[in-house]
């Protein structure tokens, strides 16, 4: 059976979300390159140890996931990683953080340049998170809920010992799953950005309500089990996660998400505390580069470019409590270690980085 995904889903691009507007109501697009690395290399582009690069920029939801994802399956040294700079322009992420502004590996200045090495004429959204191969400096694809999905399947040769296995092996927990990480993206992942681009007031109101409705099932269902499918991380917690992080800097004021807080939900706030002080979850997070890729570059919501200084970002490390409620998190396995060399958070970018 297939992996992918039967709701479809597609990242941000140089306007924050690639999307239309029919009717003031926001739709994501749902077309990506839908190429796959796979062992056998059915579509051309072999699972093979040093050969392609993630592009993945640490303010962008979804290309957290791929983030955390490499982290936590320990695939460092089969799969390098390029991470562009939180504010772009409308052509293009860059690698504006790289010395001399170009990746050091693919030598490019902009993702767009692996786009169209391979479709010199791609018309859509240069989107992250992207794998390229090295060999050519061409996009392989930036489907990236597939991205995530074939790192844990795809690449096991290259897993560390330990590692966390993110998909359940019993088809009927996947199934479940596969239904929690649908509601989980219409309703909260995607649902954020239904409040934040809606066109009119009826469909922001809208919008707010599916959302929070979502939020309080999630409250709900995880009052008594410590990750959405129970005892141990998934690639469900990894899908949640990266929305619940950005709420309070970001979605709450910004995308006008503002019924209340994460840290006025106590179910979610203790669950995203859990997570985040979990080795490959928040130590992948930079808080000051997701607020200044969210308010400078959505000039159509915030055109002053103005960034908070808030939140106060030193809850994230209370004690969350969540350990009453047994499980182990990493389901029989071990934690990541360190954070690699050169892949760590800026200092006083994250509670987890002090200065």
């Amino acid at each position: 059976m297939s992996t992918t995904e039967t709701t479809p889903e597609r990242p941000e691009h140089s306007r924050g979300g690639t999307y239309t507007v029919p009717g003031q109501e926001f739709v994501r697009d749902s077309n990506y390159i839908p190429t796959r690395i796979t062992r056998d290399g059915a579509d051309g582009y072999p699972v093979e140890a040093g050969r392609y690069r993630l592009v993945a920029a640490r303010a962008c939801p979804w290309a957290n996931r791929s983030i955390i994802v490499r982290r936590l399956l320990g695939l460092e040294d089969a799969l390098s990683i390029g991470m562009p700079g939180p504010t772009h322009d409308e052509r293009s992420w860059t690698f504006d953080l790289d010395p001399g502004g170009r990746d050091p590996v693919l030598g490019i200045e902009r993702l767009q340049e692996a786009f169209f090495a391979r479709f010199p004429d791609y018309p859509r959204g240069i989107t992250v998170p992207a794998i390229v191969d090295t060999r050519d400096g061409a996009v392989v694809t930036n489907d990236y809920p597939q991205i995530t999905l074939d790192l844990s399947t795809e690449w096991t040769e290259h897993h560390r010992e330990g590692a966390p296995a993110l998909l359940p092996s019993d088809p009927d927990v996947r199934a479940e799953m596969d239904s929690v990480m649908r509601r989980v993206y219409t309703e909260v992942n995607n649902g954020v950005y239904r409040c934040g681009f809606a066109g009119s007031q009826d469909a922001y109101e809208a919008a707010y309500l599916r959302l929070f409705r979502a939020l309080d099932w999630l409250e709900e269902r995880l009052a008594d089990r410590r990750f959405l499918m129970g005892d141990a991380i998934t690639e469900a917690d990894v899908r949640l996660f990266t929305t619940l992080v950005r709420f309070d800097a970001v979605y709450h004021g910004h995308f006008k998400c503002n019924r209340n807080k994460l840290t006025e939900m106590p179910v979610l706030w203790a669950y995203a505390r859990d997570l985040f002080q979990l080795p490959g979850f928040g130590d992948t997070v930079d808080f000051e580069q997701i607020k200044e890729h969210y308010y400078v570059v959505h000039t159509d919501i915030n055109p002053t470019g103005i960034i908070p200084c808030g939140p106060d970002l030193s809850g994230w490390l209370t004690p969350h409590g969540r350990e009453s409620l047994g499980g182990d998190p990493w389901g029989g396995g071990t934690a990541p270690g360190p954070v690699r060399d050169g892949e760590q958070v800026t200092a006083g970018h994250n509670p987890l980085v002090p200065l």
